[in-house]
């Protein structure tokens, strides 16, 4: 409430969140701001990714009109990133757009999702196909949430936390690295600095192309085929940082072939995925439907660009290269190594 005042907030406001997280915090934040005057709304929406569509959007649209949610108010994303992104994209569309704050609770929204301004609703054949580039006025990150993550939640997080010591720090991957048993027992006072970590670098890399015309599609890493594992498997049958997991040991791969990322290098990835309890590939022989279903997944990517594959690789670790044009062939040759032989 008092964050809110500060940003000369008033008024009507409304709170999204899902059945999970709101069991959890959602009196704390409504009482929250009633404290300091405000009127909060409370939409609550069933958790996971099917929740992410516009049959959702449409529902909440009309909750926030009857209850006179006007030009001055503000939408408050309670939840980890399904809810932020569909909040966002609510308060970028409704009325053309109004305030919104971020709270993310899950490791993966304060490390990626919740800093950046994407916001989206996924079609039933893409994730993220409709939507806008959005900033929050404020994010509040607080790691006492992350008590209340299950293990796989927590660990689907740590994909992305890893992709930034990839694309950007060899030093922070080296503590990830030497730290990997605290943070794995989520050790709250590590936590804070590895978040925070992640924050900076995201936001230095937003700040200097916001609308992902060049360097921010760097923090695409391992999302190409990682989208593409999440819609043919199922969203939510294999969580968003497993399916990145997956797509960066891929995109590893791929960087020995075209761009000599060294060896070792690959086997470093490999192993803090494995040991912070995330997939380095398909738990099955190789199929090769598996593998047309998956790369025509790619082909619908919105960075893949006339029959040809966009890939963020990996020159060595903390050094990337994006936009790197591969065709079919490649692709189909390196996707093998994901299978069990």
């Amino acid at each position: 409430g008092g964050q809110c005042r500060k940003l000369g907030f008033a008024g009507k406001c409304a709170v999204v969140t899902d059945y999970n997280v709101g069991k959890f915090y959602a009196n704390t934040v409504i009482s929250g701001l009633k404290d300091y005057g405000f009127d909060p709304l409370l939409i609550k929406l069933r958790p996971g990714e099917r929740t992410k569509s516009f049959v959702t959007a449409e529902h909440c649209f009309n909750t926030l009109a009857k209850h006179r949610i006007g030009r001055d108010s503000f939408i408050v994303a309670l939840g980890g990133g399904v809810v932020g992104d569909l909040a966002g994209f609510l308060a970028a569309t409704y009325l053309r757009g109004i305030s919104f704050i971020q709270v993310p609770t899950s490791l993966l929204a304060q490390v990626d999702s919740s800093v950046g301004g994407k916001v989206a609703v996924n079609l039933e054949c893409g994730k993220n196909l409709v939507g806008a580039f959005y900033q929050p006025r404020l994010v509040i990150c607080d790691v006492e949430t992350l008590k209340t993550l299950s293990q796989r939640e927590y660990n689907s997080g740590l994909a992305e936390v890893i992709k930034y010591g990839v694309i950007w720090d060899e030093k922070f991957f080296k503590r990830l690295d030497l730290k990997s048993e605290e943070i794995k027992g989520k050790d709250l006072k590590e936590l804070s600095g590895i978040i925070r970590r992640c924050c900076e670098i995201k936001a230095e890399v937003v700040s200097r192309d916001e609308k992902e015309s060049g360097l921010r599609a760097i923090l695409n890493f391992g999302h190409t085929l990682g989208h593409a594992v999440e819609a043919v498997f199922g969203y939510g049958k294999v969580l968003h940082g497993e399916a990145i997991s997956i797509g960066m040991v891929f995109a590893g791969y791929l960087s020995g072939a075209v761009l000599d990322f060294p060896k070792e290098d690959l086997q470093r990835l490999i192993s803090l995925i494995k040991r912070f309890g995330l997939p380095i590939g398909f738990d099955r022989l190789y199929n090769k439907k598996l593998v047309n279903a998956l790369i025509k997944t790619m082909e619908l990517d919105k960075k893949s660009v006339s029959g040809q594959f966009r890939l963020v690789l990996v020159r060595r670790i903390g050094e990337v290269e994006y936009g790197c044009k591969l065709d079919r062939l490649v692709i189909e040759s390196e996707i093998k190594n994901l299978f069990k032989v």
